[in-house]
């Protein structure tokens, strides 16, 4: 049976809930915006209204933003009241496990029994606050990035109860809001943030033996593989540079730095089956004709062209001053 979501209530006003809320008021949702208190929502409401007007006169909203999401946002109610008829309602309050199960609770307790509940954890696995749900087939994570009105991914995951119906109403929830959903297994930090946070503890283990500066690592990453990441995901920029390449890349890395950079067996499967990425025509992410090929080259050196064009016009990113460094 398909579901559609016409209202939502978001559940914490603070800035990523209220990036998400802005977000779906622009896409033309009608939504309410709850906080702890209602003069902390409206408080939340007035600044999101602001910030609104703040990204269309930048630009970065189209003309008319604000008076649409200003007609499709509003605040002022209890958290009882707020989500009592909403169709869709996220929660997005503080990452601690005790919090979000509270607040899932009291949530469950006064919405509709068939209203979708999602949650915005960005690393707590959904079988850790099911429990707290009532009817939770009707429970999953929606995790939105911040900043939540400019970044488009959104990672979906469900829990052993949770309903496909309810999958695919938030699908398509974020299709009309211009987001990607991907559903990803139910574990502690997903996708997004293992792969986040394994550059980050590399990027310092390199700091730590004085390989490069902090300063030196960041000015790589983004300026090397950081450029590809906008456009291609690491499946994808494999198969470009040669899935046999990878494969003596990660034996030489193996002999410095052992077995956590050893050869991942699925890589070593692709190329014993004969699969080399583009160049040979049969990658991880597909095969490859010729006219794909080239059609595959032609975008690559266009967004990277682009990439750099933009970069040039907005020039550095601001600094914060040097902290004093402690003996």
């Amino acid at each position: 049976m398909s579901r559609t979501i016409n209202t939502a209530t978001v559940v914490g006003a603070g800035y990523m809930g209220g990036g998400i809320a802005q977000s779906l008021a622009l896409a033309g949702f009608t939504v309410e915006i709850v906080d702890v208190d209602v003069d902390t929502s409206l408080r939340g409401l007035e600044r999101l209204l602001a910030e609104a007007q703040d990204f269309e006169d930048q630009g970065l909203y189209p003309d008319g933003s604000t008076a649409t999401i200003r007609s499709n946002l509003s605040a002022g109610r209890t958290l009882a009241e707020a989500v009592a008829e909403a169709d869709f309602i996220e929660e997005a309050v503080f990452e601690s496990p005790e919090v979000k199960r509270e607040v899932l609770g009291f949530i469950s307790e006064h919405a509709r029994p068939d209203a979708i509940i999602g949650t915005n954890t960005s690393t707590i696995p959904v079988h850790v606050l099911a429990p707290a749900v009532k009817n939770p087939e009707r429970f999953l994570t929606v995790h939105f990035s911040n900043p939540a009105p400019f970044i488009p991914g959104v990672e979906l995951v469900s829990g052993e109860a949770t309903s496909p119906d309810v999958v695919a109403a938030v699908k398509g929830l974020l299709v009309r809001c211009g987001r990607e959903g991907a559903e990803v297994a139910d574990t502690p930090g997903m996708v997004l943030n293992r792969l986040q946070y394994a550059l980050l503890k590399e990027a310092t283990a390199v700091v730590e033996e004085g390989v490069a500066t902090q300063e030196d690592v960041d000015t790589i990453v983004r300026t090397t593989f950081g450029y590809r990441l906008g456009f291609f995901g690491p499946f994808a920029i494999a198969d470009q540079a040669g899935l046999d390449v990878y494969v003596n890349g990660f034996r030489t890395l193996a002999e410095a730095y052992g077995e956590r950079l050893s050869v991942p067996t699925l890589l070593s499967e692709n190329v014993d089956a004969g699969r080399h990425g583009v160049k040979n025509g049969k990658g991880w992410t597909g095969d490859f004709d010729e006219e794909t090929k080239a059609a595959l080259i032609a975008y690559r050196n266009k967004a990277y062209a682009r990439m750099g064009e933009l970069l040039q016009e907005l020039g550095p990113a601001p600094k914060g001053r040097q902290a004093d460094q402690q003996s």
